[in-house]
């Protein structure tokens, strides 16, 4: 068993390194290839005040006077060492800006995810257990509408609803305008963080709703719930007792593997309501072409989904022993 554990964490490890490496090959290859010109965005509205011998400064001050392949060897050197640059846009180490702005996204995703988890569930369930009916098919038609529905618009609809026309919530940004950090309380953090919570929550409900829905079907025409039936077991107690063992193992994977859709969505969620997370941090990098604040967001981002997909593989081996002992489902 120890042995086996070991195995499994050894070959995880490994995979994660060369996903790494593959994913920061390919984006510094992409961000060398951008037509952003990073001296520009540096400087600015000034740019028209700056010589030649200041941009050739600034060039020498972050590197930017080598060739692509001597800025990624060192870039990669230092990161060995534990060091993922400094940024241009805040003057200060990645790694500290990835800290400070992943605290806000991270209450936000914790919030989305828990509660489209919860609700997707329960909806695909509540479908499969009346199908056919008109709630079925109005969570069919809720989820396939909004799983064609992109993060940002529904991001805009819900700010114009409850942000302007009703004015209940603020319009944006992560705390009160004009009040400093200090006197910020956490019922003001909790009024700015509805809206995004609520535009992640709304839109990751449908994957889990239509899986869960599919899969409670399957299981509700198997024998073993029919033989059940047969005995005379009905409604919730043939649900919990029989139905939800096959399904609430897939749904949980499912969600811990969306970790690469909900950072995705964040971004965009960010950008629609100005909260100051990794999302915005993103954004701006790109825009500005802050090459070691965006390869280091980008490989925190892959960790973050690898994290995820792991926890899945995890639980499937912790609670299915057929997966712990190497035998096929």
């Amino acid at each position: 068993m120890l042995q086996r554990t070991v195995s499994f964490f050894a070959l995880m490890l490994l995979r994660l390194l060369l996903l790494l490496a593959a994913i920061g090959i390919v984006s510094f290859a992409l961000a060398s290839a951008s037509p952003i010109d990073p001296i520009q965005a540096y400087v600015g509205a000034d740019m028209m005040r700056v010589g030649p011998e200041q941009r050739q400064l600034i060039a020498e001050r972050w590197g930017l006077d080598q060739s692509a392949p001597q800025r990624f060897a060192q870039w990669a050197t230092a990161l060995l060492h534990g060091d993922l640059g400094t940024s241009m846009i805040y003057r200060l180490p990645v790694a500290d800006v990835i800290r400070e702005r992943f605290a806000g996204s991270l209450a936000l995703m914790s919030v989305s995810w828990t509660l489209s988890g919860l609700l997707g569930f329960a909806a695909g369930v509540a479908a499969a257990m009346n199908e056919g009916n008109w709630l079925d098919k109005l969570i069919r038609w809720y989820c396939y509408t909004l799983a064609s529905t992109p993060t940002f618009w529904m991001g805009l609809l819900l700010l114009t609803v409850f942000a302007v026309w009703l004015g209940w919530l603020p319009i944006g940004l992560g705390t009160p305008a004009g009040v400093v950090d200090a006197q910020v309380t956490a019922v003001d953090r909790i009024r700015h963080m509805i809206l995004p919570a609520m535009t992640l929550s709304i839109v990751g409900i449908a994957p889990i709703a239509l899986h869960t829905r599919q899969k409670l079907i399957d299981v509700l025409a198997s024998d073993y719930i029919l033989f059940a039936r047969a005995r005379g077991e009905r409604g919730f107690r043939l649900l919990r007792t029989h139905a939800l063992r096959g399904v609430w193992l897939p749904a949980v994977s499912l969600h811990f593997a969306s970790f690469s859709e909900l950072f995705g969505g964040a971004v965009l969620a960010e950008q629609v309501f100005a909260y100051p997370g990794l999302g915005q941090a993103t954004v701006a990098a790109g825009l500005r072409g802050d090459v070691p604040l965006l390869l280091g967001i980008v490989l925190f981002s892959a960790l973050f989904v690898f994290i995820g997909n792991t926890v899945a593989d995890a639980l499937y081996k912790l609670v299915d022993p057929r997966l712990r002992e190497g035998r096929a489902t």
